[in-house]
């Protein structure tokens, strides 16, 4: 397993989750939910040069959706489309996209089962899916000695 902190981004139509990972790569935990549109990329860029700051930050792991079959549709583009941004806005730290069928759904549940209600698990349901898709990542790559998902190159 490699040692920093990683960052972990939901990226919905009208809010970021953002997780963050302990140095040890062994759990997530909420950081916020950025607005999405104008400064978004910044807000990020920012929450990560504190990361960065405190600790060596190895990567940023953002969601792709997919659909059950696995194929990729228009969220997927989008998604792309902001992943590439990302990834020149943070170099040279690595982007990373990663499977996150079913996290929102999960997240949504989770925070239901707590007894959060409307707008208060609205407000944090970005959040808990981002803490959901990066954990998954550290549990697969503690499980299988490799970095999950796909390493976006910085000239895209």
């Amino acid at each position: 397993m490699r040692h920093g902190v990683r960052l972990g981004i939901d990226p919905g139509d009208a809010r970021i989750g953002v997780a963050r990972s302990d140095p040890s790569g062994f759990l997530a935990s909420p950081v916020e939910t950025v607005r999405r549109g104008k400064g978004d990329l910044a807000r990020i860029a920012k929450i990560l040069a504190a990361e960065q700051e405190e600790s060596t930050v190895v990567e940023v792991v953002v969601g792709l959706p997919r659909s059950l079959s696995g194929r990729e549709g228009p969220a997927a583009v989008k998604v792309r489309e902001f992943a590439a941004a990302l990834a020149r806005r943070v170099s040279p730290i690595p982007v990373r996209l990663v499977d996150e069928r079913m996290t929102t759904v999960s997240a949504e549940a989770m925070l239901r089962d707590q007894g959060r209600k409307g707008g208060k698990r609205r407000a944090v349901v970005d959040q808990a899916a981002a803490v959901l898709i990066l954990q998954h990542a550290l549990d697969t790559e503690r499980a299988t000695g490799t970095a999950p998902g796909e390493i976006l190159e910085e000239s895209q």
